[in-house]
């Protein structure tokens, strides 16, 4: 290592610095900055400031040259492997373990745990579920066993973790929020933009429980459901969520979670965005109040008869930046991949929306090319049924 000197109009710096090879070419290393002239004088009175540079730069190769001893490990191939003992351990869950280390959970479950009687880790199974959960999703049974895969992890009981999840199940406000404030120093948050929606799971059980109830599953599977609703960010973070029956209307489940996200989130400047099955009459005006709006999806064959006549009249087309109007039936629509939309305001239910209408002839090709394809192979198969 050797001593490199900067120098400006002002002063000049100090820097120990040492070669190193990257990939395949030399250069030069910093491996420590030593400080300006003028604060060296300040804390070394007794030396030159170059004297005292010197000397760390020794100081600091020979610490190195103690660092690189050899270490020799001898191995037996006649010795046997002791049987049933662990050798080998996952550590995929570390890069999780340094993002939920970020995110302040840590601190809001120590809060929890302070004001309850427990003596399980709180926090401990919360990490050890969320990393079982994105590595491998199973049964918490399941998740227990591939905790022990772990490198150097706390193991929690069984038992401890299925108590754990009526507390944090309780407590969800909580960390949710503490969640989403730490997340807002690791990346910022977009929050001019809300996605709402809603999934369900099943249940293999036959009698019906708590939440869990006969509903309208999204796999149409016969099994007893849980809904659960998710509110997302422009970047599709996760915001907030609410789990509710399975027997229930999704629609009205979006409201009360969207207050919970105003009220612990200080949130009241965005635009909700969901599907046709959430924009209710009462979604949609209670996201047209302030400064919040809506946009949602609409079927044409829903629309009314006037309004179903104007979306599909081939006239007063526009593109994005552009007020020339076009007629589809003019266009070459077998090349074109421009995209067309119509606006008009409406009033429905005395709510004022604008109804948006897009067109892209390239969808309309792709759509042509799936039918063409389904009538082939219905074509195909009549004909050989005719052989046989």
């Amino acid at each position: 290592m050797r001593v490199k000197v900067t120098k400006n109009k002002n002063s000049q710096s100090f820097y120990v610095i040492k070669d190193v090879n990257v990939a395949g070419k030399r250069t030069t290393k910093i491996v420590a900055a030593l400080g300006n002239e003028n604060q060296l004088r300040e804390k070394h009175p007794d030396y030159e400031p170059l004297v005292w540079a010197k000397k760390q730069a020794k100081l600091l190769t020979q610490k190195e040259k103690a660092n690189q001893n050899s270490l020799i490990k001898s191995f037996s191939a006649a010795k046997l492997i002791e049987k049933d003992k662990q050798r080998s351990f996952n550590v995929g869950y570390l890069f999780l373990q340094d993002i939920l280390s970020q995110l302040g959970l840590k601190q809001a479950c120590k809060k929890i745990q302070a004001q309850t009687r427990i003596k399980y880790d709180l926090y401990n199974i919360l990490a050890l579920l969320i990393y079982a959960r994105i590595l491998s999703p199973s049964s918490k049974k399941s998740s227990l066993a591939y905790m022990q895969e772990m490198l150097g992890v706390d193991l929690p009981n069984l038992h401890d973790i299925y108590r754990a999840l009526s507390l944090l199940s309780e407590r969800k406000e909580e960390l949710v929020s503490a969640s989403y404030h730490h997340s807002i120093n690791v990346k910022p948050r977009d929050t001019r933009i809300l996605y709402y929606d809603c999934t369900n799971f099943y249940f293999e059980i036959e009698a019906a429980e708590d939440m869990k109830q006969y509903g309208v599953s999204k796999e149409h599977r016969p099994n007893l459901i849980i809904q659960m609703g998710l509110f997302m960010d422009a970047n599709g973070l996760p915001l907030s969520f609410t789990l509710f029956d399975g027997n229930k209307n999704e629609q009205p489940s979006m409201k009360p979670l969207e207050k919970e996200i105003m009220r612990d989130f200080h949130l009241s400047d965005f635009v909700v965005c969901t599907d046709a099955g959430l924009s209710s009459n009462q979604n949609r005006k209670y996201n047209s109040f302030s400064n919040r709006h809506f946009i949602t999806t609409q079927s044409i064959k829903k629309l009314k008869k006037n309004l179903k006549d104007w979306a599909l009249d081939p006239s007063g087309w526009q593109k994005p930046n552009d007020k020339t109007q076009y007629n589809l039936n003019e266009l070459n629509l077998e090349t074109d991949d421009s995209i067309y939309y119509k606006i008009r305001p409406i009033n429905e239910n005395d709510l004022e929306q604008n109804l948006f209408v897009t067109f892209s002839p390239k969808y309309l090709r792709y759509q042509r090319q799936i039918c063409q394809g389904q009538i082939d192979r219905a074509i195909k198969q009549a004909n050989s049924k005719q052989k046989k």
